[in-house]
């Protein structure tokens, strides 16, 4: 979606701050609420890219105002109560409503060790016959498109001209996913640009960007 959150390629955002030797957790509540997320998500009443969508729903001001994870806070909060996991109430109060169910849940402290220890499920997909529409070496476009729900098609490379260098294989699909609208998976390319096809005659001749593009993002040059 076209959000604040979507900060490629602009200025005037401040200098990133290199914090030398920096922990993990700057904060016990961070450390918390990581915990919460991870222990949340196994209600599979959403999936990342839902989780991802939720935070660029904040407010840009709101946005800018928090901290990393008081984003994750605001976003998690929102997906509880949207899943109707907990009332807006209970959460403000910090006490069950009264004749609320009592759940069990899906995770308990034996599964927590092997839980961190186990990889990630992968978004690849082992799809046969999922045939890819480009090839590598083919010059291709990037659709100029404005969606208002979750998307990887980073602002500054809508409507551009670019090669394919590389074909990663089968992927879920994010826009559809976020919605929960099926994985939709397709075929994800390493995508280069000239550096001057993305930021004009000032940028050096000689740099490219490459970005990771799904099908749907592209169409031939």
């Amino acid at each position: 979606m076209n959000g604040v959150h979507d900060m490629g390629g602009m200025q005037d955002m401040g200098p990133i701050r290199y914090e030398k030797n920096e922990p993990v957790f700057h904060a016990r509540w961070e450390a918390r609420l990581h915990a919460m997320n991870r222990a949340l998500g196994l209600w599979r009443k959403w999936n990342g890219y839902t989780s991802r969508y939720q935070k660029e729903l904040i407010p840009p001001a709101d946005y800018f105002r928090m901290s990393y994870y008081e984003r994750w806070y605001v976003g998690l909060v929102e997906l509880l109560v949207n899943s109707k996991l907990v009332t807006r109430t209970e959460v403000e109060s910090g006490k069950r409503a009264q004749g609320s169910p009592k759940a069990t849940p899906p995770l308990t402290a034996d599964q927590v060790a092997p839980m961190f220890t186990k990889p990630a499920a992968p978004a690849s997909r082992e799809l046969r016959g999922a045939a890819p529409r480009f090839q590598v070496g083919q010059r291709v476009r990037t659709l100029n498109m404005n969606p208002i729900g979750h998307t990887r098609l980073p602002r500054y490379a809508r409507g551009r001209f670019g090669m394919i260098e590389r074909d990663h294989g089968v992927f879920v699909f994010p826009d559809t996913n976020a919605q929960f609208l099926g994985e939709k998976p397709q075929h994800v390319y390493s995508v280069r640009f000239a550096a001057r096809e993305l930021w004009g005659e000032q940028a050096a001749p000689q740099d490219s960007v490459h970005i990771d593009m799904w099908d749907d993002y592209l169409e031939p040059a």
